[in-house]
């Protein structure tokens, strides 16, 4: 089965010989498809059987001209078009040539080297990039790129940074944060008053021998804090953990080489090529089964760890002295946007960090780390941020609708990003995280500002979630241009077809939490049909279920269960206290009176939320201490081997209804017979793969778009893909924009140009 590979690569890949070398690969490893240069880099596609596809993509790293830097290299599998040969062609001039903005760079081998050299002008200095590497979103204020529109306008190069920056033939060339330790920014150690208690080299290490002695470390990175502590430290973890208020959440590691990571994780040759990227993002890898109790603390019942390598040169010079993992988390309170400013800093992680390394180079937009896995043999993005915003989203205007006008998407409430549509260039922000609080709200009204301002773009259409609570949705309406609202679940669809350009009809899978439905109830197990003139027919849904309590249910699987179990029992659940044993006399009598009077008990379809109840029932969390955890232990108690389906039915309704009555009563008999949590997961994550297979057939499509938080679980994903290539179907699923909310700007930004005329979805 052949598939088609299209590469971007960004950076000094133009007169070093890179189109010949891609020629001479492809023809080597009998691919076909074309290579080309254009305004933004080198864009290539290869077709082929996925093997000497992965290939390519590995040598393409490994084997490039020795005077090419690749500072971005984004990868998209997508159908085949059945090319004859490999082509060199013509270079593209064509096409308004948008300003690029490029991402963050991880610092390149040769900054690294002069860092490392002790008769180098800048060894050791923490600040060192050129034209291939260092900060570049994370310090532009305004368009064109050039030093006076960036945070790093009130350095005055010396003499000899001057002279490198207009040398030609020098690396440093137009190197817009060029600077030394004679005129560049530098560092400082503050104690959590701001004393300064030592700067420059002296500041990192003391800060180094803090995280031996196991302090808090607050870094202040390239796009905000980190907060750094001894991953080996259960005892330092824990007061983490306490002080930041994030009992289970797994927290991220940053270890000293790809060695220590081999230490810790297993790894795919694609999931090492990931790692070193430059884009540098963290890695999700699977932890080596011997490694003990100490990493349990770093992930608690997770059998991944997220890893990143050092990506600037305090990390770099840090982590060497060092030389084992640390924790290298997000420095903000949980909810909140991570911290860029070291004077907020002070107050917003006192009573975390015990010590504040800080510099005086300002940071114009807070960048949070990208998080990548992979999935089905391919790179998912889980968290787009630091390494990829705000690189665009290609979306050719050949898919409907030739987009004229520009659109601004505000995205939706968790896990928000803004997108701006000029043309056939979809930008995405960068993470801006839940809108809970009053930071995060600032942080997004922020976002959407800057975007439009960056690219002197004027929005004419504001798309937005039809939820009409959610802040996004409300500062739309602050924003004088035509607004379209979008439904959530369908956004989730429309991006994943647009970032495999997939054209319709299809079947859209779109399973989550939450979202507003049409119909003003909570959706969250959808299938839709995308329609030829851009519209969609919900063609299937989720059986309901009411949630004792709303909201509480997300923190409470206990309640989705209950709500699940009074759905096909009726009132006769009240006599089954044994089932759902830890509410106690007092909860029981409230959530029977909710749900009997249904009061304060919403319906709703979600897919997470019967995760939830069958992590449950299951035995494995009735509590959660954060969004989508049960649902996580479910997906990692299954039995890989275990190959049995729990029953379920389709109505032979308009909308289909996923009937999910009998997959409980068999699950609850499992359940008696002391069947283990592990069987009882498989065979329940079988039957919703089951289930997507019955839908696409009776709904007579055969490509299926899968999209939605729940799609993050590596399971119910691969198998559905498997499956669904078992039944000669073709599935589609996200790779450059993640699955969850993070996608939803996205899918907004592309449905508002699919539509035929304007107006109300």
């Amino acid at each position: 089965e052949h598939q088609r590979l299209r590469v971007v690569i960004r950076g000094a890949v133009q007169g070093v010989g890179f189109r010949p070398f891609v020629y001479r690969l492809a023809t080597e490893l009998e691919l076909v498809g074309w290579v080309s240069n254009t305004a933004q880099g080198v864009l290539l596609e290869a077709e082929g059987p996925p093997p000497a596809l992965d290939h390519f993509l590995l040598r393409l790293a490994q084997d490039k001209p020795p005077r090419a830097v690749v500072q971005s290299s984004e990868a998209t599998f997508l159908d085949p078009v059945s090319y004859g040969d490999f082509k060199i062609r013509d270079s593209v001039e064509s096409g308004p040539n948008t300003a690029l903005i490029l991402p963050d760079i991880a610092t390149c081998a040769d900054c690294l080297a002069e860092i490392l050299d002790a008769n180098h002008r800048r060894f050791r200095y923490p600040f060192t990039n050129c034209t291939n590497c260092g900060p570049r979103f994370s310090i532009i204020e305004a368009l064109p790129y050039d030093r006076a529109n960036t945070s790093m306008r009130r350095f005055t190069m010396c003499g000899e940074c001057e002279r490198e920056y207009h040398d030609p033939l020098d690396r440093r060339f137009h190197a817009q944060p060029n600077a030394c330790s004679r005129c560049g920014p530098q560092l400082q150690l503050w104690d959590t008053e701001g004393r300064v208690l030592a700067s420059r080299d002296e500041a990192l290490q003391q800060a180094v021998e803090s995280v031996r002695a196991g302090k808090i470390l607050a870094l202040k990175g390239l796009g905000g804090f980190q907060l750094i502590v001894d991953a080996r430290s259960a005892a330092s973890v824990a007061v983490l953990r306490e002080r930041k208020h994030r009992e289970e959440k797994p927290f991220a590691l940053m270890v000293p080489s790809v060695a220590s990571a081999r230490e810790l994780c297993e790894m795919s040759q694609l999931e090492e090529r990931l790692l070193q990227s430059p884009e540098a993002p963290i890695v999700l890898l699977s932890k080596q089964s011997a490694i003990g109790h100490q990493q349990s603390a770093i992930a608690p019942g997770n059998p991944y760890l997220g890893v990143m390598l050092p990506y600037t040169p305090p990390h770099h010079l840090l982590m060497r002295e060092l030389g084992f993992a640390v924790v290298a988390t997000s420095g903000n309170q949980s909810d909140e946007p991570i911290c860029t400013d070291e004077h907020a800093a002070l107050t917003r992680l006192r009573g975390i960090a015990d010590l504040f390394l800080v510099h005086d180079r300002q940071i114009v937009r807070h960048m949070d780390d990208s998080i990548v896995r992979v999935m089905a043999g391919r790179e998912m993005m889980l968290r787009r941020a630091r390494g990829y915003a705000p690189l665009p989203i290609r979306q050719p205007s050949a898919i409907r609708h030739p987009p004229s006008k520009i659109v601004l998407a505000l995205g939706a409430h968790l896990k928000n990003t803004v997108a701006l549509r000029v043309g056939d260039n979809v930008f995405v922000s960068q993470h801006i995280g839940d809108l809970a609080t009053a930071e995060a709200h600032a942080a997004f009204r922020k976002s959407a500002a800057d975007l439009p301002h960056l690219y002197d773009a004027k929005p004419e259409v504001i798309a937005c979630d039809l939820h009409p609570d959610y802040l996004s949705t409300k500062h739309a309406q602050e924003l004088p241009a035509e607004k379209i609202t979008v439904q959530h679940h369908w956004a989730h669809v429309v991006a994943c077809m647009a970032e495999n350009e997939v054209e319709p009809p299809a079947l859209g899978v779109s399973w989550d939490g939450t979202g507003y439905g049409n119909d003003g109830t909570i959706w969250g197990g959808e299938f839709f049909l995308a329609q030829s003139d851009g519209s969609f027919a919900r063609v299937a849904h989720l059986r309901t279920f009411p949630l004792p309590g709303g909201e509480r249910a997300v923190r409470e699987p206990r309640r989705s269960a209950l709500g699940l179990l009074h759905a096909i029992c009726g009132p006769e659940v009240w006599a089954q206290r044994d089932l759902l044993p830890s509410f106690t006399e007092k909860e029981w009598s409230l959530l029977r009176q909710m749900l009997e009077k249904n009061v304060q008990a919403p319906i709703t379809s979600s897919v997470g939320r019967l995760f939830d109840a069958v992590a449950c029932l299951a035995g494995l969390r009735d509590r959660a201490s954060f969004e989508g955890q049960a649902a996580m232990e479910l997906e990692f108690a299954a039995d890989p081997a275990e190959r049995e389906a729990y029953p379920f039915l389709l109505t032979e309704t308009q909308p289909i209804v996923l009937d999910w009555g009998a997959t409980v009563r068999a699950l609850l008999q499992d359940k008696r017979n002391g069947t283990p949590a592990a069987t009882i997961s498989a065979r329940f994550h079988n039957m919703l793969s089951e289930s997507i297979v019955a839908v696409a057939r009776l709904t007579g499509q055969s490509k299926v778009v899968l999209s939605g938080g729940c799609f993050q679980n590596r399971r119910l994903t691969e198998q559905t893909i498997a499956r669904l290539r078992e039944e000669r179907m073709q599935p589609y699923w996200h790779q450059r924009i993640p699955p969850n909310d993070g996608g939803i700007a996205l899918g907004q930004a592309v449905a508002v140009s699919w539509l035929p005329s304007s107006g109300e979805r």
